[in-house]
């Protein structure tokens, strides 16, 4: 059987052209015990992938040129020599951008039981949502009635966060650009606050209207002037999660920091990254508190699908363009 799959041919400068994404294929050797074949039918692509295509280590190596490029995946085994495993068993793994992947079966994870659309174990209740979650409880210790800004607000985790967050009473505000991702969060209560033509000052300043009395935990996906706008905003003992920089992902020089990290001491805040990976022992908790409300149509998410395994580098680069509404996945 042969397997499809994408390679990186050169480590990017910037924004990575579509010509550095090569599909080629292989023939797969037959399977040894404990290995396990898989024909995927879902691919995630993510924005922290670009990190990966930089050719530097950083909380995780970076992809190797030529070899089969990884991300989260879905699948349906129909194959297997290992003991935990059988043809039709649904799983998640790491191995996408391919159609056929072969593993060792201890790296899948069998999908929950639960009457769930088996994608949205790649966003609302997969790494995504299980980030957002991580985001606000562990790391910024979200309390009632909060007041909380999160910036890329309508994507794959600012969508679940922005939700959760309004669960716990206080205000919530959501940063967006396009029209339609300013009225989803509209039609969810949350205050939203376009960033498209604004600098700092004019954003932080929307920001102070939009909660006048600041902010005890501002969710971080975004960077620069988001940043710079949300430290001007921040109540006394503010939490701030870092989740991401994707406004400097395609950067070519180092990013400038924001100019007013003062108001991490004037106010006695607090701003901390997190790595979802650290966290992951925890997924039970998240799946037995959100998989539920998932469930019951309590939460509400959205997905961006392209379709084929011939369009998966177009939908990652896609992330850059703030093309997608919430989780952005590929069909195969």
């Amino acid at each position: 059987m042969q397997s499809r799959y994408f390679t990186l041919r050169d480590y990017p400068k910037g924004t990575p052209s579509r010509e550095l994404f090569e599909l080629r294929s292989l023939e797969l050797p037959g399977l040894d015990d404990g290995e396990v074949r898989i024909r995927n039918t879902w691919l995630s692509v993510d924005p922290y992938m670009r990190g990966r295509m930089s050719g530097v280590k950083t909380y995780v190596a970076p992809f190797e040129l030529d070899a089969p490029l990884e991300g989260a995946a879905i699948g349906e085994v129909i194959e297997s020599r290992h003991a935990h495993f059988k043809a039709g068993d649904k799983v998640r793994h790491m191995a996408g951008w391919r159609d056929i992947a072969q593993l060792k079966g201890d790296v899948l994870e069998p999908l929950p039981d639960m009457q769930i659309p088996e994608q949205a174990f790649l966003g609302v209740l997969g790494m995504p949502g299980m980030t957002a979650w991580t985001g606000l409880n562990r790391i910024a210790n979200l309390r009632e009635g909060d007041n909380v800004l999160v910036s890329a607000a309508s994507g794959a985790v600012g969508s679940l966060a922005v939700q959760l967050a309004k669960a716990r009473g206080g205000t919530v505000v959501g940063i967006a650009g396009a029209a339609d991702k300013l009225e989803w969060l509209e039609q969810h209560d949350i205050r939203a606050v376009s960033y498209k033509g604004k600098d700092a000052r004019q954003l932080s300043a929307d920001l102070k209207e939009a909660c006048p009395e600041g902010f005890d935990v501002y969710y971080e996906n975004v960077g620069g002037d988001c940043l710079e706008a949300a430290l001007n905003n921040l109540k006394v003992g503010a939490r701030i999660a870092i989740c991401g920089f994707i406004s400097s992902y395609n950067e070519e020089a180092p990013a400038q920091g924001p100019s007013n990290l003062a108001n991490l001491l004037v106010q006695r805040a607090r701003m901390q990254g997190f790595i979802i990976f650290d966290h992951w022992t925890e997924y039970p908790h998240f799946l037995e508190e959100v998989g539920p409300r998932v469930a019951q149509g309590e939460i509400d998410y959205e997905e961006t699908i392209e379709e084929g395994l011939e369009c998966t580098p177009d939908a990652f680069l896609k992330l850059f363009e703030g093309a997608n509404r919430g989780k952005m996945l590929v069909r195969l």
